[in-house]
Parts: C-alpha cells; structure tokens; sequence
C-alpha cells in the first residue's frame, strides 16, 4: 500500500512539473533526471537488490544510443525497429557474458563487470566508420505514429511516462515471487541454493533486465540529444551510475529515483562555485557515505518507520 501511494506521488509530481519549469533549461534538466531514475532502477535490481556489482553499465546504454543511431542513420531503420534492435542485441550480450561473469564474486566481478564497460567504450571509439569515432554521430529525430518529436516540453512527457511506467513494473517486480527470490539471493547464496533458488538463472535474468533498461533509454538518450559521442559509455558514466544508487538507497525502488535527481541536480547546483564544483561535489558524496551509508531514501524510512 505504501508503494502505491509512492506512485501516485510521483505521479502527481510529473503531472505538475511543467508548471513550474521556467524554460527550456529546466525542462533539459528534468529530462535527464528521469533518463538516469529509469536506468539506476535497473541496475538498483542487480546490486541493491540482487547484491551483484555492475561497474560497466554505461557500456549497455552507450550499446543501446549507437544502435538506434547506426541502424537509422547508415542503414535506413526506422526509430522505433532500431530501437528495439539494439535491446535485444544488449541483452544478448548481456546473456551471453553473464554466465562467465556471475562465477566470480567481490572485486574480481567488479573489475569483470568493468572489464566489460572498457572493452565497449573502446570499440566505440575505434570503429570510427560506422560510429564516427571520438566525435561521435548524428541521430535523427524519432518519429512516433506519423508525429516528430521536437523540443523539450514534448520529450518531457515521454520520458515522465517511461519514468512511472518503469516505478510500477520495478514495485510489481519486487512483490512478485522472481523478487523475493533476489532478495533471498542477496541475503545468501548458499542458503537461497538450500530453499531451492537457482542461483545462476536469477542472476543472469536480473542482469539482462537491467542491461535491456539501460539500452532502451541510451536509444532514446540519442534521439533526444540528436547527437552521441562514446563519452556515453565511458567508466565515469558507470561510476555516476553506481553512486546514484548508493546515494539514493540500495534496494529501494524510490530511493533509485531520488539519488538520480539529487545527483542529475547537484553539478547544475555547484556550477557557482567557479572551480570548485568538483570539491564541493565530492564533499557532499562523502557525507552522504558517513552520515547516511544506507543510502537517503532507507535512512529516513527507518528513521521514521515507514517502508520504501
């Protein structure tokens, strides 16, 4: 019950933003909060709730952004077939990497998993004929039922709507029978084997579901911005990923939400400290990872004995 009411305040908050965004600025920020809340509530399943780390996840949405631009640009696919190309290839991949990589576990998956991020920025950049190397490529604007997509207010609300859509099927998800089967694997892996879990499959499942996120919105990413370059790929992109999900509280579908908008808001926030934003930012991290190492949206719900 809690969840629902969770829901509708979010969706209440998405319906009512517009009115109080001054312009096209601010319009831009919102869109890449809610980009990066559907793509940290995929990777929140694989380490907040499955307890398996990811430190290359940019990788899967840089796959997903290049697709979308590559298949439309030099071979003439339609948007929304390209897209859906490029999601299932990711979680193709995906599959296939998992099975190797899940044998490992503590920092030997960590430097897998961002093994794996570094091998797909690098190809990125290199093949330089098809992606336009280090400069990037174009994309073309998505054209949805006969309709372009153009300006802020208009991608505003497809990303709202992809925003309260991912919410909802991510709390079904953790109520259903496949969620308490994570929660269990993150407990103990032996004793979830015990009860009858079949540790691998799950695994391999939450991290497809995720990586298929991630691909979906770097396909949109790309039609939004009209431009990408590897930079989406890249090792800090994944590590901005993580600390969201830290930030925000691990295994906490609406804390998934809440650390990707403080941390999409707070460079924007520090830019007036001319040279020191870095600094500043890094401060406030840390104080979050002493003060609050449950993460924001935990810490308050215990604090006041509410759930998620």
């Amino acid at each position: 019950m809690k969840r629902q009411r969770g829901l509708l305040v979010l969706a209440v908050v998405l319906l009512l933003l517009p009115l109080v965004l001054p312009n096209a600025y601010y319009y831009d920020i919102a869109i890449r909060m809610a980009i990066n809340a559907v793509v940290v509530l995929g990777l929140n399943l694989l380490i907040g709730f499955a307890g398996q780390i990811s430190l290359g996840h940019a990788g899967f949405f840089g796959i997903g952004a290049y697709a979308t631009a590559i298949l439309t640009t030099q071979f003439g696919w339609h948007p929304l077939a390209a897209m859906a190309a490029g999601a299932c290839g990711t979680a193709m991949l995906a599959a296939l990497v998992a099975k190797p990589i899940f044998r490992l576990r503590g920092h030997y998956l960590a430097m897998a998993t961002l093994g794996l991020g570094i091998i797909i920025a690098i190809v990125l950049k290199n093949e330089a004929a098809y992606t336009g190397g280090p400069d990037g490529m174009a994309v073309p604007a998505l054209g949805l039922f006969g309709f372009e997509l153009n300006g802020e207010k208009q991608w505003y609300w497809v990303f709202a709507a992809n925003l309260l859509f991912s919410v909802w099927a991510c709390t079904n998800l953790m109520d259903s029978p496949f969620g308490r089967a994570l929660r269990a694997l993150h407990g103990s892996e032996v004793a979830s084997q015990v009860v009858g879990v079949d540790v691998a499959r799950y695994k391999m499942a939450i991290f497809v579901f995720s990586a298929f996120f991630a691909s979906i919105m770097g396909s949109l990413t790309a039609h939004y911005i009209g431009f990408v370059t590897p930079n989406v790929a890249d090792f800090f992109h994944s590590i901005e990923l993580v600390t969201m999900v830290v930030v925000g509280g691990m295994a906490s579908v609406f804390g998934s939400v809440v650390g990707a908008v403080l941390l999409t808001a707070l460079p924007q926030a520090l830019a007036t400290f001319e040279g020191w934003e870095t600094v500043a930012f890094g401060s406030i991290l840390m104080l979050f990872m002493i003060f609050l190492p449950r993460g924001l949206v935990p810490t308050l719900a215990a604090k006041f004995g509410r759930g998620d």
